[in-house]
């Protein structure tokens, strides 16, 4: 795949900032040009305050603080010239046919033939932004139209105009997907696209049964969010967040340009989106939408709709709904939820049987295949499931009768898919050991096989195929293929305990007797976020000091082992990566970072010092005991791979993968590539120690922070265990000591701070609330 040196991006609003900010991410530097504000006395004032505004969003549209500089800032009437040096240009200004295509012809005689040209436009067709322009141009042309924000959200949709040469768009869709991180799914030139034609679809019909069934806006966001498989914003709080007016214009302009479509009613702004935009209630721009905070205190109201006024928003409780919420398995409890005769019940199976059914009415016209409609809403929206696969979980003959009995239609395609006595959307058609998934092609009225994607490696499709190699209640072991094994862990957030131990260390001798290199990797919410608190917090509560040495015990071994293996270990860490994942990443051979890792020592907040080892660690890594002071002491956690190499978290030659569906392939390469030369070479008892006077300065550290009022008196406590840890356990001047050495002095720590009962408040508030409490 070819390099690109620069790009240009047209518009530098809340998309085109941000679509420049990723490319930086991606180390690629960008012109980024907006107009020429009146009445500003510098000429690119708006392209500047939309770097500003990526930088300091939160969160952050920059993986770092320095790739702001890979971003030139210009304007339309000065710097179009400058378009000559672009290897890829992309407009993004606002939604205006007339105003796109005068930017664009401007740009036609200034690019250099040969460079790709795409819009990022959420919906005019391309072909009328694109008409009469040259045929070289067209060629070039094309949709890339990216979720807001570009670095977060895993979607870009590629939209290839009538003549867009091949070419141009497999380099689009590779250049994406590697490089910028993206998911890419190829839409068909209609309103919408996919993504937002189906969000629109069922964001509206939440409004319809709001209205229709008298739900209050607390109740809704109640029972739309990760009950059922959405993001924490749910429904009402999303839409204060995307913009009240940004959704009601996208509703607007797709009820305008579908007249044919028999399920346009449902996309005609309802009354009360008009009001809140009429009264610039946008959300949370404007201070206000649905939801407001009010008072010193920040406090949560809620708009009533029918009176327009606020109220405390109320904490929601429905007993089927709670009930349901300790179901695990997400299929499971949809199908709980839409069998329960309760009102939430009613609500979702209206929403769900509607939302399904306009997608399979619509597949055809929106897309060649469901896959791609799947991806969409899983990748644009963050949905668990796409609408194919949601019918699959609530299941498809099943619902379809259901739909049916009720007096519905069922489209054509799916009525001709259940004569041909298809039971699923999608069905697992695994072959000589290698995974293979099946999905329904609704034109074709059969089921077709799903293609592999090079360098995508899905655990749950290996183990369905070729099983485990080992296995517990918290962890796996399963073989990768070409003499890679995996330890795979899949506990409640991945936290720590017995079973990843024992794990770590029997895929270690695994490795040593039948593979060349071993990958701790999984394909959680999150690498890990450390050890599993419960069972920490329930054994110095019942005093078991015993048992719990022997478990921190167990985990530093692993730990060592894993770092002193005779073969090489790679790991994976992505997302969270906290405490305990972090000291097992700390310890492997080399990392293969996912570039959205959140990764630190943050056991301060929980009362305790890190004990696995990952005081010892960077303290060998960094030789500065004063920058680990501040890591762990203050708890530091890295925005992206970049920023934790910064810390030091990562060592140079870490490598970054930018689209995590692409990690764990990219750990195996690098596992194999280390495989032929690796050396583990042996414990260190070499290490320099600083002793008192390395004590005395870190002590003082903590104790002008706590002269500040920065931290508590237990917060001291726990830096003077890290202190006295960083050197050396108070030696009488520097000395040498062993590994060993600081693992038990961070194991005694560990335990002497169990012992606290400022400790223990600490961990049970982290177990209520998710937060820290600083006591």
């Amino acid at each position: 795949m070819k390099s690109l040196s620069r790009v240009a991006v047209l518009g530098a609003g809340t998309m085109g900032s941000r679509i420049a900010a990723q490319f930086a991410n991606a180390g690629v530097p960008s012109l980024l040009l907006d107009i020429v504000l009146p009445g500003q006395t510098d000429r690119n004032a708006a392209a500047k305050k939309g770097i500003e505004t990526a930088w300091k969003q939160k969160p952050a549209g920059f993986y770092v603080d320095s790739g702001v500089s890979l971003i030139t800032p210009g304007n339309f009437e000065d710097h179009l010239d400058k378009l000559r040096d672009a290897d890829w240009i992309i407009e993004a200004v606002v939604e205006n046919l007339e105003l796109k295509r005068s930017l664009w012809k401007q740009v036609e005689s200034l690019r250099r033939p040969g460079s790709i040209v795409s819009t990022n436009t959420s919906g005019i067709p391309l072909s009328r932004i694109s008409e009469g322009f040259s045929g070289e141009f067209r060629r070039h042309f094309l949709g890339t139209h990216f979720f807001n924000p570009p670095r977060y959200l895993h979607l870009v949709e590629v939209i290839p105009g009538a003549e867009t040469d091949a070419a141009v768009l497999q380099f689009v869709f590779e250049y994406c997907d590697r490089r910028l991180g993206k998911g890419v799914v190829p839409c068909k030139d209609t309103p919408n696209f996919i993504a937002n034609r189906l969000g629109s679809f069922f964001g509206c019909t939440i409004g319809k049964i709001t209205l229709e069934d008298d739900w209050s806006i607390e109740e809704v966001d109640a029972i739309t969010g990760p009950l059922i498989g959405l993001p924490n914003s749910a429904s009402y709080r999303l839409l204060d967040i995307v913009g009240i007016d940004v959704m009601y214009f996208v509703n607007r302009n797709l009820y305008e340009a579908v007249p044919h479509d028999p399920w346009r009613e449902r996309f005609k702004p309802a009354d009360i989106l008009a009001r809140l935009v009429e009264r610039k209630w946008l959300g949370d721009k404007t201070g206000q939408g649905f939801f407001k905070r009010v008072g010193p205190g920040k406090e949560i109201h809620a708009l009533d709709w029918k009176t327009f006024e606020y109220h405390p928003a109320k904490k929601i409780s429905f007993p089927a709904v709670e009930a349901a919420r300790q179901i695990e398995d997400l299929p499971t409890r949809l199908r709980t939820l839409v069998a329960g005769k309760d009102r939430a019940g009613a609500f979702l199976w209206k929403l769900f049987s509607d939302y399904i059914v306009y997608s399979a009415a619509t597949a055809a016209e929106i897309s060649d295949r469901i896959v791609e409609m799947d991806r969409a809403m899983r990748w644009g929206y963050a949905h668990k499931l796409g609408p194919f696969e949601l019918w699959d979980a609530l299941g498809f003959t099943e619902t379809a009768r259901r739909i049916e009995s009720e007096g519905k239609p069922l489209p054509d395609a799916v009525q001709k898919m259940l004569s041909s006595g298809a039971s699923s959307f999608y069905r697992a058609a695994d072959k000589d050991r290698k995974p293979r998934t099946e999905h329904f092609c609704l034109g074709r009225n059969t089921l077709q096989t799903l293609e592999e994607t090079p360098g995508v490696i899905v655990l749950s499709d290996l183990k369905r195929a070729r099983g485990v190699v080992q296995s517990n209640g918290g962890a796996s072991l399963i073989d990768l293929g070409d003499g890679v094994l995996c330890v795979e862990f899949h506990s409640k957030m991945n936290s720590l305990g017995e079973d990843q131990f024992s794990m770590i260390q029997a895929g270690i001798e695994e490795t040593a007797r039948n593979f060349e290199a071993m990958v701790i990797a999984n394909q959680g919410q999150d690498f890990s976020v450390g050890a599993n608190l419960m069972l920490v917090l329930l054994a110095a509560q019942e005093g078991e000091w015993d048992e719990l040495n022997a478990a921190i015990h167990r985990f530093q071994q692993a730990n060592m082992a894993i770092k002193y293996a005779p073969k090489p270990v790679v790991a994976a860490p992505f997302g969270r990566t906290l405490g305990g994942g972090c000291e097992i990443s700390l310890h492997a051979a080399r990392c293969q970072a996912s570039a959205e890792l959140y990764m630190g020592l943050v056991e301060v907040g929980v009362g305790v010092v890190p004990g696995g080892g990952g005081l010892k660690e960077l303290l060998v890594r960094l030789r500065n005991p004063q920058k680990v002071f501040e890591l762990a002491g203050l708890a530091k956690v890295s925005t992206s791979a970049e920023d934790a190499r910064n810390l030091g978290l990562l060592n140079k030659a870490d490598p970054v993968t930018m689209n995590q569906d692409r990690l764990i392939a990219d750990a195996k390469a690098l596992a194999l590539s280390l495989a032929p030369n690796y050396a583990p070479g042996a414990p260190r008892t070499d290490i320099k120690a600083g002793g008192e006077s390395v004590f005395a300065a870190l002590k003082l550290y903590a104790w002008s922070m706590r002269q500040g009022n920065f931290i508590s008196d237990h917060d001291v406590l726990i830096a003077e265990k890290i202190a006295a840890i960083l050197s050396g356990g108070r030696l009488t001047g520097e000395q040498t000591v062993s590994e060993q050495y600081l693992l038990d002095l961070e194991r005694e720590a560990f335990l002497s701070l169990c012992g606290t009962q400022k400790t223990q408040e600490r961990m049970q508030y982290m177990l209520k609330t998710g937060k820290p409490l600083r006591n």
